[in-house]
């Protein structure tokens, strides 16, 4: 997953290889999700472990796999590699999912929250 620019100064110096020791190292290519996404069982294979493999056709979809690296915690400055996994970039978007959606929340929050400044709320009739 892209890093978006206000959290680049979140992630260590040394975070293309901590990502690809995870990614290449580790996972050897493969995503590492076990079902914790919440995309079920389907796209898991025998040993219970996401098909997907870095550069190959995603399972069910066809679309090239781009192996990243998952914070479980969401954590960018937690590197501890218990807290890292490879994952697939759909496996990683839904792992994601509720904290996205958190993040959304709050922003559209602080929108508003700057809209209402705008305003004097004190003299503000209905109709």
């Amino acid at each position: 997953m892209p890093i978006r620019p206000e959290n680049r100064d979140r992630y260590p110096a040394d975070w293309p290889a901590i990502s690809r020791a995870i990614k290449v190292d580790r996972a050897a290519g493969r995503c590492e999700c076990r079902g914790e996404c919440g995309r079920g069982y389907l796209h898991l294979d025998t040993d219970e472990r996401c098909r997907n493999r870095h550069g190959q056709p995603a399972y069910g979809t066809g679309s090239k796999v781009v192996l990243t690296t998952a914070h479980l915690d969401h954590t960018p400055e937690n590197c501890d590699p218990e807290n890292l996994r490879a994952m697939c970039q759909g496996c990683h978007l839904h792992y994601d999912r509720d904290h996205h959606a958190q993040t959304r929340a709050a922003a559209r929050r602080a929108e508003t929250d700057g809209l209402a400044d705008l305003f004097d709320t004190d003299t503000l009739e209905t109709r």
